[in-house]
């Protein structure tokens, strides 16, 4: 698996521009079951994926942590949410709540468990975004995320061959 997450980088690097032009097309003519796609998709990755196998997401990004998390999160921990905050939260450039420090503070790198999975946050239990509704908004993430996860990436390749787009752009 480390290979894959080695080489991931490079592989996302060399489809980019397609990528990014795979999406523009896709915007300008967005198949109605485009949702039902993607959920088939992401399902049938997540068949093959063990995520315990990688945690690449948990070892390298920190999701947003909004207020319901922070309270639910923090309420978990028995801890009162100023405290939960001072001590593993900060503001990022997007004035959102991140985590201070990568990898995840509640990642156990024994087994690439999560400590707080029954409380995890929004942004953790809907990674990688690739079976949410309205996909057709979120295509940028996706891209953004295949650079992180190797179930998004093979998501995204997926798509391209099940969607194929007919007509060029204009280069």
């Amino acid at each position: 698996m480390q290979e894959l997450i080695d080489s991931l980088a490079k592989k996302t690097a060399e489809v980019k521009k397609e990528n990014i032009a795979y999406f523009k097309r896709l915007k300008k003519r967005v198949p109605k079951n485009l949702d039902y796609v993607m959920q088939e998709i992401h399902d049938n990755e997540f068949q093959k994926t063990d995520c315990l196998t990688c945690a690449n997401c948990c070892k390298t990004t920190s999701p947003m942590f909004f207020p319901k998390d922070i309270q639910r999160i923090s309420k978990f921990l028995r801890m009162k949410e100023h405290q939960f905050m001072d001590a593993y939260l900060e503001m990022d450039e997007d004035d959102c709540y991140v985590l201070k420090s990568a990898p995840c503070t509640f990642l156990d790198l024994e087994d690439n468990t999560c400590t707080i999975y029954d409380v995890r946050p929004k942004a953790c239990s809907e990674y990688p975004h690739t079976n949410r509704k309205k996909f057709i908004q979120l295509t940028d993430l996706a891209m953004k995320n295949s650079e992180i996860c190797p179930a998004t990436y093979n998501i995204i390749e997926t798509l391209k061959t099940q969607l194929p787009l007919v007509g060029k752009t204009k280069k």
